[in-house]
């Protein structure tokens, strides 16, 4: 592992352990060169997940991303912060069941948007505003008509 503060290779795990979901390895590696210390996580990967956008490009399933939207829709909810990586985790554990390599970015926000719904209705309504694109309040009326 490259040392990011100095660029050398030669950097040694000082300790590992599972991160809090619990399908990473957190480890904290020591630089022989600089001396400093920083964290890195290893996660397994499975099969390589394509998402078909809206416009039909493709482009490859990013756990980070999805996760940054999911938490967004939640800020300051009284929610767990580990909810988001929850719901990320168990869209990835669905589409490993299913064995599936493609999936639309609709039927990931449609996913979502129901755990979300389960979760925390306020954070519910904040992804649908942004994943369906609402512009008027009579969005919003649709929305919780179709509730």
């Amino acid at each position: 592992m490259k040392c990011p503060f100095c660029g050398n290779t030669d950097t040694q795990v000082k300790d590992s352990r599972p991160s809090d979901d619990g399908k990473s390895i957190r480890r904290r590696r020591g630089c022989s060169s600089c001396k400093r210390r920083f964290t890195t996580f290893e996660n397994f990967q499975l099969q390589q997940i394509i998402i078909i956008k809206n416009d039909s490009s493709r482009e490859i399933f990013d756990r980070d991303k999805l996760s940054r939207s999911i938490a967004s829709a939640l800020n300051k909810r009284p929610i767990k912060q580990s909810a988001a990586t929850d719901i990320v985790g168990d869209i990835e554990q669905m589409l490993v069941e299913e064995a599936r390599n493609e999936v639309t970015s609709k039927e990931i926000g449609d996913f979502v948007m129901e755990k979300l719904k389960n979760i925390d209705f306020v954070g519910y309504i904040r992804y649908a505003s942004v994943y369906r694109g609402f512009e008027t309040s009579e969005d919003f009326k649709q929305l919780l008509k179709g509730l």
